[in-house]
């Protein structure tokens, strides 16, 4: 079905709204601008906002020296028609698209969409094989594994912040294991979008497949709105005891961002300014250091999780706010915690 005006008028305004808001701060200087990156979470879409290859380009090249990015699934392009289980393959053809444009070297040397994490329904059991290989063969080399949501609360507002509603115990079920065996054989890995009531599911699955590697989007699914809004203190201690009992699991590594959505609850997007990166520092410290704690440089990876975090900041500022938090890490330290966890566990050239 063709897009109405109206409908892509109210997309453009939105963005639009979003950027001057973003502009209605002083830009900061860049901290440690020549510090490698890779940028291991990223999206791309046309859905309610517009955000395909310049609008990406123009955010990893606002001064920080990022090297390289993954893209994670969100649903964007599926083929419009076919076999349903093979539809999300059309979104991996549509990214392979635009690493293509950047491996052109015509927008400069940042490799966008080096690494691509795309969905595939694992809960359809060891028919999902033929999904995963074909995943791979229109991949162009750049298919690195699957991320499936299993987000699940109660609560009517963390519900209005699920795209895709999951049952409560997605992970555990027969079928879904079923489907997930089939990602280690192949070389692939596991990305998983939760909230931290769940990551105990998280931690069985590392037991039951100790081979294959697990990544755990957003420091574990933090919340903050609903009926977990006044509650900051006792939600981070139960978080917090989460994230260590995960830790122990070794196939399991941790991406270090995420805060700046809604669903955290900082409310930094009713602010007549944004914040700054101190300003961000300091709301995050608390989750940022106990996940480094937990896993270690090595098994922990500095994310933007763009556009989604865009409500909240920009990504000159978000990277500021990261690198403010690395401060008292040595050399060696910040190098994993900004690159090379992330090309180590997706497979990419250094940075």
């Amino acid at each position: 079905m063709a897009r109405s005006r109206n409908k892509w008028k109210a997309e453009v305004d939105r963005l639009a709204v979003q950027e001057a808001w973003q502009n209605n701060a002083p830009q900061e200087p860049l901290i440690e601008p020549e510090l490698p990156i890779i940028d291991p979470h990223h999206h791309v879409w046309d859905r309610d906002s517009r955000y395909l290859f310049d609008e990406l380009l123009n955010d990893v090249d606002s001064g920080h020296n990022v090297k390289s990015t993954v893209f994670l699934q969100c649903a964007a392009m599926y083929r419009g028609d076919g076999d349903p289980l093979y539809r999300p393959l059309g979104e991996t053809e549509f990214v392979n698209g635009i690493a293509a444009m950047a491996a052109s070297g015509s927008y400069g040397d940042i490799r966008l969409c080096e690494g691509i994490v795309g969905f595939a329904d694992l809960r359809q059991g060891a028919i999902v094989e033929g999904v995963l290989e074909q995943h791979l063969k229109v991949g162009g080399g750049r298919f690195r594994g699957v991320r499936h949501a299993s987000n699940w609360d109660t609560d009517p507002e963390v519900k209005k912040m699920i795209r895709m509603p999951v049952p409560e115990k997605v992970l555990c079920e027969p079928k879904f294991r079923e489907g997930y065996a089939k990602l280690g054989p192949l070389g692939l890995s596991f990305d998983v979008w939760t909230y931290f009531p769940q990551l105990r599911d998280v931690g069985d699955l590392a037991d039951a497949f100790p081979a294959t590697t697990i990544i755990v989007d957003h420091v574990g699914g933090l919340l903050g709105i609903g009926k977990y809004a006044d509650r900051r203190d006792e939600v981070f201690r139960q978080w917090r005891q989460a994230i260590f009992d995960l830790a122990r699991h070794a196939n399991v590594t941790i991406k270090l961002g995420g805060l700046g959505m809604l669903s955290c609850g900082w409310d930094f997007h009713k602010r007549p300014q944004p914040p700054s990166s101190e300003e961000l520092a300091s709301a995050w410290r608390p989750y940022i250091e106990s996940c480094i704690e937990a896993f270690g440089p090595n098994r922990a990876m500095f994310e933007s999780n763009f556009p989604v975090d865009k409500e909240s900041s920009s990504y000159r500022t978000v990277w500021n706010a990261f690198k403010r938090l690395a401060k008292q890490y040595n050399h060696a330290e910040k190098a994993a915690l900004f690159h090379q966890t992330a090309q180590r566990v997706y497979r990419l050239r250094p940075a």
